[in-house]
């Protein structure tokens, strides 16, 4: 009798135990950590893929005001003071449209800088990153990319700033045209507006459409973990389904 009731007491932990190892486990589906690895980098190509798709677009960072690309800081002066040049507004306008413009056809160049990174990248703690922050991939390819990825775009963020994306008016142009009609009134003024004589659009565009993507990114990752619509292959159901 004895030993009856310390078996059933016996079993009855174990099951006990093994049913809360259940609730707590991080990985129900028993995946490995391969298969974590190929979900976390199929949900990077999707959502570099998608967000390369609407960036790409006219209007893809113009007409979206979390990703629109403003003016450098170098350029606040000139923007405080706009109503002071003669057109100043419609050739700021005609600026900030080019620069946007350019950012959008440099991004059609970046998924198969995207790719690529994604492919070579070693991720170190999969589980840690699956289980983490709605945006913990994007933020985990950022860190491991950023610097390489910028050298690389600044090259066809360059292209795009000197094209005649606008008829007529390429970024560059635009942004320089700008500057000279700001400098001919800060040089009529007495010292009372400064000249500006840096130029970092390349630099500046650059790292805002760099963010721009990032960000788009990270908006498809959480997608991709909280709507199982969003989960278009069956390794992305797998991983982030369990």
């Amino acid at each position: 009798m004895f030993r009856t009731l310390r078996n059933i007491l016996v079993a009855s932990t174990f099951l006990f135990t093994l049913s809360a190892c259940e609730e707590i486990s991080l990985d129900p589906e028993g995946l490995s950590n391969s298969e974590i690895i190929e979900g976390l980098k199929s949900a990077l190509n999707v959502g570099t893929d998608t967000s390369v798709g609407i960036l790409s677009k006219v209007d893809g960072y113009y007409k979206d005001e979390l990703v629109k690309i403003l003016l450098p800081a170098e350029a606040k002066t000139i923007t405080d003071n706009i109503g002071k040049i003669p057109g100043g507004q419609l050739l700021l306008d005609e600026t900030i449209k080019a620069i946007n413009r350019s950012a959008e056809d440099a991004a059609t160049e970046a998924k198969p800088i995207f790719v690529n990174a994604i492919t070579s990248i070693t991720i170190d703690d999969g589980l840690g990153i699956l289980n983490g922050a709605d945006d913990a991939a994007t933020q985990y390819l950022n860190t491991k990319t950023y610097n390489s990825l910028s050298n690389t775009f600044e090259h066809k963020i360059n292209t795009s700033l000197s094209k005649e994306l606008i008829p007529g008016i390429s970024a560059q142009g635009s942004y320089a045209s700008l500057i000279t009609k700001y400098n001919v009134v800060a040089n009529a003024s007495f010292g009372l507006l400064k000249p500006v004589s840096s130029n970092s659009l390349s630099a500046h565009t650059t790292e805002k459409a760099l963010n721009g993507l990032f960000l788009k990114v990270a908006v498809e990752e959480g997608k991709i973990r909280n709507d199982i619509s969003h989960r278009v292959n069956d390794i992305l159901k797998k991983v982030f389904g369990s």
